[in-house]
């Protein structure tokens, strides 16, 4: 008798272990799985977003403007435009969408150009930044999402051709090599990588050969180290930031205090508007290194949250991409998974001090328009493609239809 109890024990944990991964299997084999994924995580980061751009803000909102909330009012209202806009893209037919895509590109070469004349302005060392009035923009932001866009489009209408290297290459390496030369114009070292990250995504995932990607990678490598080489400030950054203590004053100012910010946070940070760093000490720590700013207030778990729901967004976006028979669908979502993803690992790595700091802002995360926008739109594209699938499709048809049923046998009962 106490033999079979044991074995009941030890089976017991076990039996509930596999209950509980059969229990994930057949939530993630769901249709609505990649819709309900992109949409709650897309609603948790940018509400996370929102909170650390409030806290991390506060301190330099009061300094400039004499109010705290003036940054996070700003951001507010990026959202409000962003989120309707990420609705009508969600819903947008693929028809009038391709029909859009050329005039995409031509109007962010046409903004990336204008910076280079008296319509641009100068901020941190970079003519990027295009004003207007009041309205100032950064076109590099919404040029990622345009290249994006119309590198699928060409290659969704020669996915017959895509066996040819001449129809691999044309026209879309001349176009995003157009657009990064602009970028590299502005002196946007960090931006311009991010577009040729952009470029090498789409040339592997329609199956470019692998000798393209060595002489690829030869070419960027090289004109980013001239690149950094050939700037004071590029150089201080490329050689200081293995150990940004070295030049602690200088150079290693930034991602030292951005250290300082992540050691301090341990488990569970110091808690939401508890940063010291933001107080002066950390530069822009409402833009690129508001991750160093959760770390410090939101501790060890919250950065790993943050992390779980950018895998959490590309996880189904490749389903997406994995599961359509679409071209285009599957080409765009693998473009704004490369992206998003790519940005942030740079992002996330600026601050541990794995790479140079480059000025590049976390996505949905970081304050700023220009940036949020574009990614509000890609996550809308996305969420529009997870409903489209066809299992998806149907799942949202049956549901509708039962709930109209619901409700006209609700009417007839209180009728009756």
């Amino acid at each position: 008798m106490a033999t079979s109890t044991t074995e009941r024990d030890v089976a017991s944990p076990r039996s509930r272990v596999s209950g509980a991964l059969a229990t994930l299997r057949s939530a993630l084999d769901r249709p609505l799985t990649s819709y309900y994924l992109l949409l709650g995580a897309s609603a948790l980061l940018l509400t996370v977003g929102l909170i650390m751009v409030l806290s991390a803000s506060s301190v330099y909102s009061y300094r400039e403007n004499g109010d705290s909330y003036s940054v996070v009012k700003r951001q507010l209202m990026w959202v409000a435009i962003g989120l309707p806009l990420a609705v009508v893209a969600s819903r947008m037919p693929q028809r009038l969408l391709r029909k859009l895509v050329w005039p995409g590109l031509g109007l962010a070469v046409l903004l990336l150009a204008l910076t280079l004349g008296p319509l641009g302005l100068v901020r941190n060392g970079q003519q990027n930044w295009l004003g207007v009035g009041p309205i100032v923009i950064q076109p590099s932001e919404v040029a990622k999402l345009a290249v994006i866009l119309w590198a699928a489009h060409v290659y969704a209408n020669k996915h017959r051709r895509l066996g040819e290297l001449s129809h691999v290459l044309i026209p879309v390496v001349p176009g995003m090599g157009l657009v990064a030369g602009l970028v590299i114009m502005q002196r946007d070292l960090g931006t311009a990588l991010v577009i040729f990250a952009i470029m090498l995504a789409m040339l592997w995932v329609v199956g470019a050969p692998g000798k393209l990607f060595a002489l690829a990678f030869s070419v960027i490598a090289v004109g980013a180290f001239y690149m950094a080489t050939t700037n004071d400030e590029r150089r201080g950054r490329l050689l200081n930031f293995i150990d940004p203590f070295k030049e602690y004053h200088d150079a290693g100012w930034q991602p030292a205090h951005g250290l300082y910010a992540l050691s301090t946070g341990g488990w569970f940070g110091q808690g939401i508007g508890a940063s010291q760093q933001k107080w002066g000490d950390l530069p822009e720590a409402h833009t690129d290194f508001i991750f160093a700013v959760l770390g410090e207030e939101l501790g060890l778990v919250g950065t790993l949250l943050v992390l779980l729901l950018f895998l959490t967004i590309a996880y189904a976006a490749i389903r997406v991409a994995s599961a359509t028979t679409d071209p285009f669908v599957r080409f765009t979502s693998f473009g704004i998974t490369v992206w998003l993803l790519g940005q942030m690992i740079i992002n996330v790595g600026m601050v541990l001090a794995l790479l140079p700091v480059i000025g590049i802002p976390l996505p949905l995360v970081s304050y700023g328009g220009s940036a949020l926008l574009p990614s509000l739109l890609a996550l809308g594209l996305l969420i529009g493609f997870a409903r489209s699938e066809p299992e998806a499709a149907r799942a949202l048809a049956a549901r509708k239809r039962s709930r109209s049923a619901g409700l006209s046998a609700g009417s007839s009962r209180r009728g009756k």
